[in-house]
């Protein structure tokens, strides 16, 4: 198998991001390198641009990263990171970031390459809860 794509999570909150790393950790397996970004450099609520740059190098193995931010400024933190660092393999997804996260993972595990993983985040949208 090749290696996964990466997944990055980022969010206004440290707890958010690390808990829904808990919870598609235990989805995806431990196979996909997930990171979070979470909160500030000192610990407040909001968005560190150098936590999502350190996230995005972590999470990559090679395959690509996707970047799934929460809401806000945690979106414009992301695409400035993306901006000032271009990669082709590294795409920010507008998605849920709940349902899109737990769809990335699982799509990741199954070894699925950069825009499936992509597309499957952004198909969590359409998934109707009741």
């Amino acid at each position: 198998m090749n290696n996964p794509v990466g997944i990055v999570l980022v969010s206004h909150s440290a707890e958010l991001a690390a808990g829904l790393r808990l919870l598609v950790e235990q989805i995806g397996s431990d196979t996909v390198p997930l990171a979070t970004a979470g909160g500030t450099d000192d610990g407040r609520i909001g968005t560190s641009y150098d936590l999502v740059l350190a996230a995005i190098q972590q999470a990559d193995r090679g395959a690509g990263v996707v970047v799934l931010p929460d809401l806000g400024s945690s979106v414009l933190t992301a695409r400035t990171v993306m901006e000032d660092h271009p990669r082709t393999d590294v795409t920010i997804v507008d998605a849920p970031f709940v349902e899109g996260a737990v769809a990335a993972v699982v799509t990741a595990a199954s070894g699925a390459d950069l825009q499936t993983v992509v597309t499957a985040a952004k198909e969590a949208r359409n998934v109707l809860k009741l």
